[in-house]
């Protein structure tokens, strides 16, 4: 048995007897019932995947995984391929978004390079008004696969082999961190092209038209939009993704570090961990650990709702309600750090606020 079906037999359904008790205690805090809306609905959803009537959200971490595209070539970004190794050497140096977020909300970034098409420098200082200990709460880990993935509108983006190794590798990447102790994390990404090739897995595995899950990327025009789309008809129809077999659809069409964000979804339900989904390519990432086990999808919860269209359809396509619409398309994992924040705050609403016994507080009449 592979690391892969080994870790997703190990996901079991959550603690729904719990989450009862947990909607008993919410009803019972200082204020009239569901008052607190979607936030008593987190909390509830906290202590089932966790299995804990007092959950806590002490030790907080966020995967930001990065790779190369070779579908680059066919102009699908307004950004050069170089940006992916300047910006995760932006976020070593804690001067990025993902740095900003995560930073606020006392979030630990842990940034993976899946396969980065240029050697990431090991040395850095802080950047510019940053203080050495501010960027002290990230980790960054060399698993490069190979120098990006190959041009997917001329065959398949990667070996099977490969595809397996990148959901491999984020299930142990997760499983190193989650030894220094991990009670919820967040799912982040970074890869000029990338959205090019989420777009081509959701159309793979959701069956939906090319056009309805597409968009704009780093900001293209009409008419690189069109090219974008024609590219990954064009790469649909030479690869032929088989859309039941999550493998085949990430190794076809997919990149690295969306199959190590596969990975580290698996990994974390399977230890019982929330998963916190950020923008679309982490949504592309879900949809392929859904398709792996169905069961993960209790222990994902969606932060936001990006402005590609895409993301939309993933969502409804796994049966998830994001809980935040902010007009966000970063993606580095800055949605999931603001979702984590609130989660947050939703459990210490479950854990530190009082009951109308304890206040002493008359509770409303019959």
């Amino acid at each position: 048995m592979t690391k892969i079906k080994e870790t997703a037999a190990r996901i079991k359904l959550i603690d729904r007897e719990l989450m009862k008790i947990t909607q008993g205690r919410l009803d019972n805090l200082t204020k009239p019932q569901g008052s607190l809306g979607r936030l008593e609905e987190l909390a509830r959803i906290v202590a089932g995947i966790t299995g804990k009537e007092m959950p806590r959200l002490d030790n907080k971490v966020i995967f930001t995984l990065a790779a190369d595209h070779g579908v680059t070539a066919e102009k699908v970004s307004l950004f050069p391929k170089e940006v992916t190794a300047q910006m995760v050497h932006n976020f070593l140096t804690g001067g990025a978004g993902i740095n900003v977020l995560a930073r606020h909300a006392g979030i630990k970034v842990v940034v993976v390079d899946m396969g980065v098409a240029t050697k990431i420098p090991s040395k850095r200082k802080p950047a510019r008004g940053l203080k050495s200990k501010q960027s002290e709460a990230m980790v960054f880990i060399d698993k490069k696969i190979a120098l990006g993935t190959r041009n997917m509108s001329k065959g398949p983006a990667m070996s099977r082999e490969e595809a397996v190794k990148s959901i491999e590798t984020g299930i142990e990447v997760f499983e190193v961190e989650y030894k220094n102790g991990i009670d919820i994390i967040g799912t982040g990404d970074m890869g000029i092209g990338n959205t090019t090739a989420a777009s081509a897995v959701t159309a793979a595995i959701t069956g939906m038209p090319v056009k309805n899950v597409t968009g704009r990327g780093t900001g293209l025009d009409d008419s690189a939009l069109l090219n974008k789309i024609e590219i990954i008809k064009e790469s649909l129809r030479i690869n032929k993704p088989d859309p039941k077999d999550a493998l085949d659809v990430l190794s076809k069409v997919g990149g690295f570090e969306i199959g190590g964000l596969a990975g580290t979804i698996i990994a974390a339900a399977s230890r019982r961990v929330p998963v916190v989904i950020d923008g679309f390519i982490s949504g592309s990432a879900a949809l392929l650990a859904y398709q792996i086990e169905p069961k993960v999808k209790e222990y994902m919860i969606a932060a936001h709702c990006s402005v590609e269209k895409g993301h939309k359809v993933i969502f409804e396509h796994i049966g998830l309600n994001p809980f935040l619409d902010l007009g966000m398309r970063l993606g580095e994992g800055t949605g999931a750090a603001l979702g984590i924040s609130i989660i947050e705050a939703a459990v210490k609403i479950l854990t530190q606020m009082a009951t109308f016994k304890d206040a002493g507080v008359s509770t409303k009449e019959e």
